[in-house]
């Protein structure tokens, strides 16, 4: 079973450059929160729970970790990367056709369903016709899951399957989910009626609809209609494989910022969880070295899932190179002051120092998960000022208090939380 959204106007329509995005200004969005990510959960029987589930409407994050973990995050690493037992790098000794990685992912999510432990998975498939349009889609079988291999970056209205979840008696349910569908899912959890819910977090950053990813694509490739997957790797440049199987590159810092302004939704540019941090294993790339996968394992689900996988993977120990105090006050430099595009020349020997000189390992993904907890901090400033106290979970703050200084001197304002803490406000 699935949900087959039109892959033209998947997620909300297109934008102008220098627009605030918000997706509810679509018509299918209607009445739903000016924040919204499309996670799905409006369209099933539980939109009247959307104010107490929805993180747009109220980051319930800390709560939520309280009843899952039992404690809030403790200072260091599970500030940035959240509660978690383990963390380890990983792959699948015998790569998944077709799979982003190693396929470690779906090689989860098909075997709960070998082994019977589950009875279905929430994934996402992918539209017909299209390389990327995701199709949210309830996997009853492992061949199922198989074939919903590979990474669609687009919002994708995957809660949306949980009405044909309770309509087709499922009582074990497993869940690929982003970090904002995760949210809604433990928020919602008491309301699903299920034996045993087993959650499989990818981490997730600025994902777009469906029409702002094909013009993504063709402002950064010489050939947009030939990528198979791409990524933003840890070596600073995002990686686009072709169906060919040529590789193309392209460094960070040689981005057409000029011609993507305005392209992520407002959800996504206010949210604070790309490491998924509610779920009960994280699998994603970015505290691990190129060609590994990074996992959190973060309850004791998370590690019998884990588990399941071990005889068919390789592992081995993270590690972490570089020193990100260095380059983050910069960044809210050019937060504030965005700077022009330097000439080529330049932005090679940028690159070339990011990659020999910058922050490595578990320290790339300290440096990148601060950095959109500024940036997100400064567009919920700037944006939507009034829902920071209720939008913008404490942890943030803590994360980024030794960059109080350098963010006054930036912004003429401080790091620290609004006066009056979390307060109800109507959205």
């Amino acid at each position: 079973m699935d949900i087959e959204p039109d892959p033209q106007t998947l997620g909300g329509p297109s934008k102008g450059l220098r627009q605030s995005t918000l997706l509810s200004r679509d018509e299918r969005l209607a009445g739903r929160p000016n924040l919204c990510s499309d996670c799905g959960l409006c369209d099933t029987w539980l939109k009247p729970d959307m104010a107490r589930a929805c993180v747009f409407v109220r980051n319930r994050a800390e709560a939520i970790e309280q009843r899952l973990f039992g404690r809030n995050r403790r200072d260091g690493d599970e500030l940035r990367f959240g509660v978690f037992q383990q963390m380890l790098a990983a792959r699948m000794q015998q790569p998944v056709a077709g799979a982003q990685w190693s396929g470690m992912v779906t090689s989860l999510a098909a075997r709960l369903l070998e082994r019977g432990e589950v009875e279905a998975v929430i994934t996402a498939g992918t539209m017909p016709g299209t390389r990327f349009a995701p199709r949210p889609m309830l996997a009853r079988t492992p061949a199922e899951v198989l074939a919903s291999a590979g990474n669609k970056p687009c919002l994708s209205p995957s809660l949306g399957l949980l009405g044909a979840v309770r309509d087709a008696g499922v009582r074990r349910l497993a869940v690929i989910g982003t970090g904002c569908q995760v949210h809604m899912l433990r928020a919602a959890e008491d309301k699903l009626g299920l034996e045993r819910l087993d959650v499989i977090g990818i981490p997730c950053s600025d994902n777009v609809t469906y029409p702002d990813l094909t013009y993504f694509l063709e402002q950064v490739s010489r050939s947009p209609q030939t990528i198979v997957h791409y990524e933003f790797m840890q070596d600073y440049s995002l990686h686009m494989h072709h169906e060919d199987g040529s590789t193309e590159r392209l460094n960070y810092i040689d981005f057409p910022m000029d011609k993507l302004e305005g392209i992520f939704p407002s959800a996504c540019l206010s949210c604070f969880d790309y490491a998924n941090t509610l779920a009960d294993i994280t699998i994603g790339y970015m505290g691990a070295r190129l060609g590994w996968q990074w996992v959190l394992v973060r309850t004791d689900r998370g590690a019998k899932l884990l588990d399941l996988l071990r005889e068919d993977l390789e592992t081995t120990t993270l590690d972490s190179a570089g020193d990100r105090t260095r380059g983050v006050p910069r960044y809210i430099q050019m937060l504030a002051k965005p700077p022009g595009k330097p000439p080529k020349p330049v932005r090679r020997f940028i690159a070339w120092l990011q990659r020999n000189r910058g922050p490595r390992g578990l320290e790339f993904a300290r440096a990148i998960i601060e950095m959109k907890m500024l940036r997100n901090l400064h567009h919920v400033r700037s944006h939507f000022r009034r829902f920071e106290p209720r939008i913008v979970p404490q942890y943030v703050y803590r994360t980024l208090a030794a960059y109080d200084d350098a963010h006054r001197e930036a912004f003429g304002e401080g790091l620290q939380p609004p006066a009056g803490g979390q307060r109800a406000e109507r959205q």
